[in-house]
């Protein structure tokens, strides 16, 4: 009994843990599916309609019973939450989709680090995050935020000799459908439509703060914002997907994508994703976000035989490095302010950059 015991407690003690790895493994089936749907021949308009359709279904069921800090919806709010979905939601997921079929899964994976630096410079320029030059975590947060930012363009323009150590030669041509080369001009076209994705994405976070003060129930304000994103999308596609054909849905891996997307990652990694900040804190839940990377990065080669570059290698560590050393100085001055608060209070946006699309 008492090794059983034993074993609860510990389970309990490592439950954010085990929580936030199965979340960036079912992020990393994200940008393996999508990339297999919309390489398959699936229009990328139609994929954002169906995961946001997916994505109502299975969020309602929760929003029904978020009545707690549920408040009337008055007309209103109702426009700041279709334009703020416009903003989020809609033109992040869109980008993020057409750009991906120009990508790979390991750079969508990867390109997803530069959120948490993007956010922090959109935040300093609306004036809800704090900085300071004076201080070695104010030195940290700049730096990462540039290092971030240079691994990002370097991962999108060099790409340097090839890897083949997990590319045997009488196995080159497996899945050339997954990993098609595409010229030059569309792979850079594709690597800034995927980050203007999480520049809007990072958009929608901060937006979040404010939104979130005037309609805390936060279920229903995200079933919502699907809801709008899933007409918003509708109309976007309709007008660019004119064959009938496009969008039936058949027992396939088109159908198993936008599912696992819709469900998985927005229904049930979003409730994982806010116990894990509840218990442990926005910084804690990002520090996982390059494990998203690694596993992708690993099976792309393994199962698809995705070519990785010296380039790719090196921007991808200068993301990881930019990224831990934002999260270090974000933390540092979080414990700082927890230290002392006497000193007097300053009102700031909470920026749970972490939060996948």
């Amino acid at each position: 009994m008492k090794i059983i015991e034993g074993c609860m407690v510990t389970f309990e003690r490592n439950k954010p843990y085990v929580a936030m790895i199965f979340i960036q493994i079912v992020y990393s089936g994200m940008a393996l599916l999508s990339k297999a749907a919309i390489s398959k021949g699936m229009n990328p308009y139609v994929f954002v309609v169906y995961r946001q359709a997916f994505a109502s279904l299975a969020l309602s069921p929760f929003a029904y019973f978020d009545s707690k800090h549920a408040t009337p919806l008055s007309c209103n709010l109702l426009c700041k939450l279709f334009l703020v979905s416009l903003v989020g939601l809609t033109a992040s997921s869109n980008l993020y989709y057409v750009s991906i079929n120009y990508t790979t899964a390991t750079f969508a994976a990867a390109a997803t680090n530069t959120v948490p630096a993007i956010t922090f410079i959109m935040a300093v320029f609306i004036r809800v995050e704090s900085i300071s030059i004076k201080r070695i975590h104010g030195m940290a947060k700049i730096l990462g935020s540039i290092i971030s930012l240079v691994g990002a363009i370097t991962l999108a323009l060099v790409k340097g000799p090839s890897l083949h150590y997990m590319i045997p030669e009488n196995q080159k041509y497996i899945s050339q459908s997954l990993i098609m080369v595409h010229p030059k001009g569309d792979y850079i076209k594709g690597s800034l439509m995927m980050l203007s994705a999480n520049t809007s994405w990072s958009l929608w976070l901060i937006l979040q703060g404010f939104i979130v003060k005037q309609y805390p129930a936060k279920f229903r304000l995200t079933t919502i914002q699907c809801f709008f994103s899933f007409i918003q999308s509708a109309t976007l596609a309709a007008a660019m997907e004119r064959n009938p054909s496009a969008w039936k849905l058949g027992w396939d891996i088109h159908l198993l994508a936008v599912a696992y997307c819709g469900v998985i990652v927005t229904g049930i990694c979003y409730w994982l994703q806010v116990c894990a900040i509840e218990r442990k804190g926005p910084v804690f839940t990002a520090m996982f976000t390059p494990l998203s990377l690694i596993i992708t990065a690993s099976i792309s080669a393994l199962l698809w035989k995705e070519p990785h570059y010296w380039g790719s290698i090196g921007g991808t560590i200068l993301l990881v490095v930019g990224l831990y050393s934002l999260l270090w100085g974000k933390n540092k001055e979080s414990a700082k302010v927890e230290n002392h608060e006497d000193e007097e209070p300053k009102e700031e946006t909470r920026l749970e950059c972490i939060i996948q699309k």
